[in-house]
């Protein structure tokens, strides 16, 4: 992921007032993140891992100590959890200060391709006292943003749920 993309999240945030994206995935349950990010789909990951882009300032990465390189491509400081208690402990930490985060959620699954965190890590974030809001605006933008061609997402043309009328 270059500075440059991480630069248009940022920007795009702002313009939604939202604190940051949050992107997870385990075991491949999120192809979008992979896409978004440049992930190696070859790679399946065995543990949860989190990637938090604020929508200003430094990302920063979660992985597992057993797969601690996992998104070392990607900018951002990383941190290292073992047992879940960590995990949760480090999200808190990252999650801090955040009122409204987008994930690849949709409320009442209106937009089912979006619909990828499950919800164990939607009551997690929301457990911090953060907003969960969809991503679908977000990943409408970078449908939008010229992903190569391989990586185009196909989402239903009603992705900015709540704001659309059908």
């Amino acid at each position: 992921m270059k500075a440059s993309i991480a630069d248009r999240i940022q920007e795009a945030l702002r313009q939604e007032n939202l604190n940051g994206w949050l992107f997870c995935s385990f075991r491949g349950s999120d192809p979008i993140s992979e896409n978004i990010l440049h992930l190696d789909h070859a790679r399946l990951a065995t543990r949860r891992w989190f990637y938090f882009v604020p929508a200003v300032g430094e990302p920063t990465k979660l992985v597992h100590a057993i797969e601690s390189e996992l998104l070392d491509a990607l900018p951002g400081k990383k941190m290292v959890y073992l047992p879940w208690q960590q995990l949760h402990s480090h999200l808190g930490e990252i999650l801090a200060g955040s009122q409204r985060v987008a994930m690849q959620y949709s409320p009442l699954n209106a937009i089912p391709y979006i619909f990828r965190v499950d919800a164990d890590s939607v009551e997690l974030v929301r457990s911090f006292g953060v907003d969960v809001v969809s991503s679908a605006d977000q990943v409408q933008i970078w449908k939008q943003c010229g992903l190569p061609s391989r990586q185009k997402l196909t989402f239903s043309p009603m992705l900015t749920y709540g704001k659309s009328s059908m």
